[in-house]
């Protein structure tokens, strides 16, 4: 494959959507043991659905894809609160909002992505791993929409679904922390807390998406802090636009990325406006960080 040299592989996927299929079951293990005989190491992932249910085979992991409207991955959040806590891992390896709500990459798109990726991060014992698919799309030669990087022959930009990607960048390695809303808008709110280090600081990150159309007053808290929230290096991050499928473009690359200001009033206790329609990251800067989140 191009490759002169030997490189590690990790992960092998036996198949691809093909669970439904007559032989698959009988062909998968035919390559499952001859794998696991020559290279013990290698994780082998299913294309079977083990989220609802376990698995009638072997598997280190199984594939999850899901391609649908907004709305209905927004109530998707919620997908692997009561998955088997035993088991192959989840590998989330495709996931996009399709159709009307997607256009060519909207924020509304962006948005339920975001909500159901706070599902995945609470759930980060069950869900090994998550990718956007497709990934880049050439401008003239579109034959999926949406795509998180639009290319031609002499400039690119990112989608909505692109940047948001970036509001979960430290979720890798991060912890994760309970919250609790409690609001009226609750049926419109998504949100996971962790906590993150970079090489000189820890933070407290707050993400929560209002899918809704109305501004949003909560009030954050929290609680078993064993250091304070240092104002200092404290910033607020925010992904939203004027409409709701509003998109970027070659013309306009920058109509909706994330907007970054310092938050001068970090506390442990403070009230924060999530705008309509947005995805909001507060980072907190922390001396150490155990605690409860309520909202």
């Amino acid at each position: 494959m191009g490759h002169p040299e030997p490189f590690p592989v990790k992960y092998v996927a036996i198949g691809n959507e093909d669970c439904g299929k007559e032989n698959y079951r009988g062909n998968y293990l035919k390559f499952y043991n001859a794998i696991r005989e020559a290279y013990p190491d290698i994780q082998m992932i299913s294309n079977c659905d083990g989220s609802s249910g376990p698995l009638d085979h072997p598997a280190d992991l199984y594939d999850f894809h899901v391609y649908t409207g907004s709305r209905a991955l927004f109530s998707m959040k919620n997908t692997f609160d009561n998955t088997s806590r035993s088991g192959p891992k989840a590998f989330v390896s495709e996931y996009a909002v399709t159709g009307n709500d997607a256009g060519r990459g909207s924020l509304l798109a962006s948005l339920a992505e975001a909500a159901f990726l706070t599902g995945l991060e609470k759930n980060s014992d069950v869900v090994h791993m998550a990718s956007y698919a497709p990934l880049f799309i050439n401008d003239n030669d579109r034959t999926w929409n949406p795509d998180a990087i639009v290319f031609n022959s002499w400039q690119q930009y990112g989608t909505p679904s692109y940047w948001m990607q970036k509001f979960f960048r430290e979720s890798s390695g991060a912890t994760i922390h309970p919250i609790t809303i409690s609001s009226s808008y609750s049926g419109s709110l998504a949100a996971s807390v962790i906590t993150w280090h970079d090489d000189e600081n820890s933070f407290l990150r707050v993400k929560v998406v209002n899918f809704g159309p109305d501004a949003v007053s909560l009030t954050f808290s929290a609680t078993g802090l064993q250091g304070s929230i240092n104002a200092l290096g404290s910033t607020a991050t925010v992904l939203t636009s004027g409409s709701v499928m509003d998109e970027n473009s070659f013309a306009n690359p920058n109509k909706v990325v994330p907007v970054t200001i310092e938050l001068r009033n970090a506390s442990e206790e403070m009230e924060v406006t999530l705008p309509p329609h947005s995805l909001s990251a507060f980072d907190l800067a922390l001396a150490q960080s155990r605690l409860v989140a309520e909202m």
